[in-house]
């Protein structure tokens, strides 16, 4: 044999990094190791906390941390690169999410258990359940991922964050949707947030996702450690361009947000938390001095027709003149029409007193999905079956202002809020949220549910308004920034000034004509472009 066959005989043979790297593939195809395991579901965990961090250390509570979201779904990603057979990836995300999930809303257990008298295992199981359902979302795009996703890390990238948005999605549109801590909230505070007026929340997902993608395999070739700077300048280029304002000004008014602190195993008891909530806001809505007081969902927790004699006609009259208006959570209806949970607005001058239903309600919360009222026959939940109130509702027309209420978790899905900035004339100059957050106790839930009202704020440049029962109450402006907020779980009123705000971001615009299909068919084209290629 030849000096020069042997030559080529070895140059033919891998590098010592490549077979290593190949023998770390060949295990992967048979197992994954209780190391992979850990290294997802930690992942998973820390994705939950960048929306909201749930501890009294190291971060301040409730903060988001968008670098820590995009090293989480990274690290994923990582662990996705190195398999090589779909049905690794398809658990590997189903992992991750299933972590991620529970991670996010544990707090449902404190409703469920606490406040609904649900058992204990059964509860966990219902929360658990739920997660494990909707990680499947989640362990499909990961299967696919590791299936169909091309050579290229940037192809890879772009693939990877249409799966993700494709789940994201999956998870706003179907069985009644449940988008609880999505990707894009992490970045509130973050470089990308300026994209919220463009893209909304989940534009910012696919952002986000299609960056740890990226970042999820730099330094593996010497074009990517260039590459990847490059991006991250080009994506802060725009968002500089990207964050100048399209609002303008709509004036002033004082506001007065009520928080009763009503603990809610009294909130429904005649004999404490229900005398207690009817007599501090009747009180307050006395006493309000300014323009406008707001109190929160189901602040009056009984129907018009139930409250003591002459408590309702009380309110009409404090209100039926003068120059000051109110927004009031109370449940409405009667056995004949159906009930609904209702925002009432009582404004000088007019007979008819404004109504605002909730249009999308919370399943076994606020109505039973079919064949699921044995589940809800087993916990002690009040209030458990209303009606589904109309899309689009009017405004609620005070002092200049165009004021859009949306009661307890509507603020989540901010496609269905765009339904009433189609038109530039008659859109909101104000939204305002009314919530009960005391069914989860004193947990980061509250702090989730603010951050959610926040970025509703950034997509629409509209300043929020939130009354709630033990928090966050607070005014939020245009720019997503708190300005006012009273102390959690205290009972007071919080006074403060709103300024309105005029025009159409282009969220607004695209998001009131076409809803969430635009982004649909973008992640669907990237899949179907990326399945052609691969069969090429």
């Amino acid at each position: 044999m030849g000096k020069q066959t042997i030559n080529s005989m070895m140059a033919s043979l891998p590098t010592m990094p490549a077979l290593l790297e190949h023998m770390g593939h060949a295990r992967l195809r048979t197992r994954l190791s209780l190391l992979d395991i850990a290294i997802v579901l930690i992942a998973g965990c820390a994705h939950a906390f960048s929306m909201a961090w749930p501890f009294s250390f190291g971060f301040a509570q409730g903060q988001t941390i968008w670098w820590l979201q995009l090293l989480a779904l990274a690290t994923l990603v990582w662990q996705l690169d190195r398999c090589k057979r779909w049905r690794q990836g398809l658990l590997l995300g189903w992992l991750f999410a299933t972590a991620g999930l529970c991670a996010t809303w544990w707090w449902l257990y404190i409703s469920l258990h606490v406040y609904g008298g649900l058992a204990a295992p059964l509860t966990v199981l219902a929360v658990g359940g739920l997660a494990v359902f909707l990680a499947t979302y989640y362990a499909v795009a990961a299967a696919l991922f590791v299936g169909m996703a091309p050579v290229g890390r940037t192809r890879r990238a772009v693939v990877f964050a249409a799966l993700w948005l494709l789940a994201e999605l999956a998870r706003v549109e179907f069985f009644t949707g449940f988008p609880w801590g999505e990707a894009g909230y992490a970045h509130l505070s973050g470089w990308l947030d300026d994209y919220a007026r463009w893209v909304g929340v989940h534009g910012m997902t696919f952002l986000a996702a299609f960056i740890a993608a990226s970042f999820a395999g730099l330094g593996r070739t010497k074009r990517q450690l260039l590459v990847f700077p490059l991006l991250v300048l080009l994506l802060v280029g725009v968002a500089v361009f990207a964050g100048r304002s399209t609002s303008t000004p709509a004036g002033r008014m004082q506001v007065t947000l009520l928080q009763g602190n009503i603990p809610q195993d009294e909130k429904f008891q005649p004999g404490s938390g229900l005398p207690t909530a009817l007599r501090w806001y009747a009180e307050q809505l006395q006493a309000a001095k300014t323009a406008l007081v707001v109190a929160p969902e189901t602040s009056l927790p009984l129907l018009p027709q139930q409250l003591p004699e002459g408590y309702w006609a009380a309110l009409q009259t404090r209100f039926a003149s003068g120059q000051q208006a109110a927004l009031v959570g109370i449940p409405m209806g009667s056995s004949g029409a159906g009930y609904a949970n209702s925002v009432v607005g009582l404004v000088p001058g007019k007979s008819e007193v404004y109504r605002f239903d909730k249009h999308h309600l919370v399943p076994f919360g606020e109505f039973v999905p079919t064949g699921f009222r044995w589940f809800i026959n087993m916990m002690n939940i009040p209030l458990g079956d209303f009606q589904r109130g109309k899309p689009g509702q009017a405004t609620f027309d005070w002092q200049g202002q165009r004021l859009a209420p949306n009661i307890c978790y509507e603020d989540l899905f901010g496609e269905e809020l765009a339904a009433s900035f189609a038109d530039a004339a008659t859109a909101p100059t104000v939204m305002v949220n009314v919530s009960n957050i005391g069914w989860f106790g004193n947990t980061v839930a509250i702090d989730q549910h603010l951050n959610i009202s926040r970025m509703r704020a950034l997509e629409f440049e509209r300043p929020m308004i939130r009354a709630t029962n033990t928090g966050a109450t607070v005014i939020i402006d245009h720019r997503g920034q708190v300005t006012h907020e009273l102390p959690r779980h205290t009972r007071g009123a919080l006074v403060g000034e709103v300024e309105g705000r005029n025009g159409i971001t282009p969220y607004a615009w695209w998001v009131s004509r076409y809803g969430l299909w635009p982004l649909w068919g973008l992640g669907l084209a990237l899949v179907l472009l990326a399945a052609l290629f691969r069969r090429r």
